[in-house]
């Protein structure tokens, strides 16, 4: 079996970013540093894939990254969070970060066409993967270098590397959370039905559910588009339409914050008369009045490994794992009240 350049890495303590550019011939490693790369690498017999040297003598050492659509929404802390992520782990391997901001889904799909066209950078990142996403589908047609944040739908195949957290597992855990409090009417603000991770989220309420025995009504779920104001009105209507809700899960914290605001509209206490839960444990979820039952997901964490990922594959190494899905956390706090 041929000596890979992780093999070269792992033998000398480095980095596979190092690594590489040592035996490239780049002039920002340690001298010693380089010798002793090249001496390893020579021992263990390392002969360099000249294809993909050829494509870095090409590179720009710049990683892209588009914001998505609901980016420009200003609950959306997911995506701040995602991007310091990346940055720390490009900065630290010596990339650039090239980011764009688009106000639609086609003008972003246009953003990734003249990246790929114009080769601005050597790989991109994808975020909040859609249903049928046509970002994904030109990526892989060009044969262009890209990681995902996010999966494929419950029914679509997860055919290209990705990081992800394991949304079912999440939701399935602050439902059953409200549930082993005794609240068997819960409803549930769901997300867009093109994001890829609505069906995950979903399944996971009716998971929850039914390991309890509960019944699922589909009258106790509204979507909404992920913002605070649709999660306001969300749990508005739900509350109208069915008094005898104690309890009310959201598909983001961003949206779950809303339905806090709506409980509180009607003179009622979250935590006494409604229990509030989210998903994903944004900053604010820590220091809202009362504090916000949540899922931890690591965002920031998501953001360095799809960065890692999309650098190893710039670098002409297959990574160990083309799939990552991380398990959530339940965080609970005040407005889960107390058991009834």
């Amino acid at each position: 079996m041929p000596v890979t350049l992780k093999d070269v890495a792992a033998a000398a303590g480095c980095s596979v970013t190092t690594t590489s550019r040592a035996l490239g011939g780049y002039d920002d490693v340690n001298e010693q540093t380089r010798e002793r790369i090249i001496t390893i690498a020579n021992e263990l017999g390392y002969q360099p894939n000249v294809l993909a040297r050829q494509l870095q003598a090409q590179r720009a050492d710049t990683i892209g990254f588009v914001f998505p659509q609901a980016a420009h929404q200003p609950d959306d802390d997911f995506f701040s969070l995602l991007m310091k992520g990346i940055s720390y782990v490009a900065s630290n391997n010596q990339f650039d970060l090239l980011v764009s901001s688009q106000l639609t889904q086609e003008d972003e799909l246009r953003a990734y066409q003249r990246i790929a066209a114009g080769r601005r950078v050597d790989g991109v990142i994808v975020a909040r993967t859609l249903r049928n996403d046509p970002r994904i589908k030109y990526l892989k047609n060009n044969n262009y270098p890209f990681v995902v944040s996010g999966r494929s739908a419950p029914d679509e195949p997860d055919d290209f590397p990705y990081v992800d957290a394991d949304s079912q597992a999440g939701i399935r855990q602050v439902v059953a959370h409200f549930i082993g409090y005794g609240h068997e009417h819960i409803g549930f603000i769901s997300s867009p039905p093109e994001l890829a991770f609505t069906e995950y989220r979903l399944r996971g309420y009716r998971d929850a559910l039914a390991a309890a025995n509960l019944p699922y009504r589909a009258d106790y779920v509204v979507h909404g588009d992920l913002q605070r104001e649709s999660g306001q009105q969300a749990a508005k209507d739900l509350l109208r339409r069915h008094p005898q809700m104690t309890a009310i899960v959201s598909s983001n914290d961003a949206m779950a914050l809303g339905a806090m605001a709506a409980v509180q509209a009607r003179g009622k206490q979250v935590g006494v008369d409604i229990a509030i839960g989210g998903f994903d444990d944004i900053p604010l979820a820590r220091y809202s009045v009362p504090g916000l039952t949540t899922v931890r997901q690591p965002i920031y964490h998501i953001g360095e490994l799809v960065a890692e990922m999309l650098i190893q594959i710039i670098n002409g190494e297959a990574p160990e794992e083309t799939g990552i899905l991380l398990e959530p956390k339940l965080i609970v706090r005040d407005s889960s009240g107390q058991p009834l």
